[in-house]
């Protein structure tokens, strides 16, 4: 009820709630879904160290569609210095319960434009904006977006890496299927990955993301800028979902999340081994030209520009 109250500006409330409102929801509303095979809502505390920080879960549950709104409130002293990484931290776990427990279809989200640390949050946990819904609520005297973001089951999608993602990164890149590929084929132990992986994922001059769906971790992609707005990407699969299209996937996804999270021209540069057709063949369906040809080596070139409505491609 209290962080509610202090929050009341970005929730579908519209006055303070009362000691005497909060008892009679519990006991009226929240009480029941214990005793229904399939409520309306499923409500969750959100723990760390076995203190209440937050809760939170999935609201408006439509079960014969398969989809539901994710509603979460953390503890507003804990805002300041924790929004991202409680946010997504309750996404991976709710994403757990809509997904693999119930088998939920969908998931969105449904935010009043007014946070917007709120969407780098959502969208860096692999959430997509599927729509904004223009001027659609009245906020102090002025009407204000609302923005939804949405996530489908079986669709793979991409989300930050992070330090978790350390063994699994490091099991890619060591699989020797993986490093026939490499411009480094010598052996690379857990030690000198880790570094390196933990510099990445940390460096401002490079965006470091994960291909999965709700029961796979699929692949990585990961740009390097420099100064000169050049960006050199490079990708790999998961070896069991080879030959499956995910190198397209993860190229074309890759590339509008770039757009989408740096409002910059680049030159996006790709360097193959003239033996890896299925790369050549990857960067040469999303119109990659080809520039260097050089030791088997061959250099594939493209300009991604950030077009005035951002809408169009290039």
């Amino acid at each position: 009820m209290q962080w509610r109250n202090e929050q009341i500006y970005h929730l579908r409330q519209n006055k303070p709630l009362t000691k005497e409102d909060q008892d009679k929801y519990f006991e009226n509303v929240v009480s029941k879904l214990f005793d229904q095979d399939k409520p309306d809502q499923l409500l969750f505390s959100f723990l760390k160290d076995e203190k209440c920080i937050g809760y939170g879960g999935l609201v408006h549950i439509n079960w014969i569609d398969r989809h539901a709104e994710i509603s979460f409130i953390m503890d507003t002293n804990l805002e300041k210095k924790y929004f991202e990484i409680y946010w997504k931290s309750f996404l991976k776990l709710i994403e757990q319960v809509g997904f693999l427990e119930l088998h939920l279809h969908k998931l969105f989200t449904y935010a009043f434009d007014l946070r917007s640390n709120l969407y780098k949050a959502i969208e860096s946990a692999g959430f997509i904006k599927e729509a904004v819904l223009i001027q659609q609520v009245l906020f102090e005297s002025s009407f204000k977006d609302v923005v939804i973001h949405s996530k489908i089951q079986d669709r793979p999608w991409l989300r930050e890496a992070s330090s978790y993602d350390t063994e699994l990164t490091f099991n890619w890149a060591s699989n020797p299927q993986v490093r026939q590929f490499s411009f480094n084929p010598e052996p690379i132990t857990y030690t000198s990955h880790q570094e390196w992986f933990a510099k990445k994922i940390e460096s401002k001059n490079c965006l470091y993301l994960i291909l999965e769906n709700s029961k796979d971790k699929i692949g990585s992609i990961r740009f390097d800028f420099d100064e000169s707005n050049n960006v050199t990407i490079s990708y790999l699969i998961e070896p069991i979902f080879h030959g499956k299209g995910f190198g397209n996937i993860i190229l074309e996804m890759g590339l509008t999340k770039l757009r989408s999270m740096r409002h910059e021209n680049f030159n996006i540069i790709g360097y193959v081994k003239s033996e890896n057709m299925a790369s050549v063949k990857i960067f040469e369906k999303l119109r990659f030209r080809l520039t260097e040809n050089k030791n088997h080596i061959l250099k594939f070139e493209r300009k991604l520009i950030l077009m005035l409505n951002d809408n169009a491609k290039n």
